[in-house]
């Protein structure tokens, strides 16, 4: 999935873990899913990946996980207020 050349990712460097998560939910299979994403990273960037994708992405993950759009809403009121 690494068409860049990057091979590697350092996930405690937030620039990379959203790169990589952008590459595995745009262009991932079941298996990538299962082997890249963790589920708590995932609904704690959410806010900002959900930015990242494409809304045909963004909406199918969040209407498959409730939590995903629970956590966008949340985030969203937080900046509101």
């Amino acid at each position: 999935m690494a068409w860049s050349g990057l091979r590697a990712y350092n996930l405690a460097d937030e620039k990379l873990l959203l790169g990589l998560y952008r590459t595995v939910l745009t262009s991932g299979f079941h298996d990538d899913y299962t082997t890249f994403l963790n589920a708590d990273l995932l609904r704690a960037h959410w806010p900002r990946l959900r930015h990242m994708i494409g809304r045909g992405v963004r909406t199918s993950w969040e209407n498959a996980f409730r939590q995903l759009r629970m956590t966008a809403t949340a985030a969203s009121a937080a900046a509101a207020a």
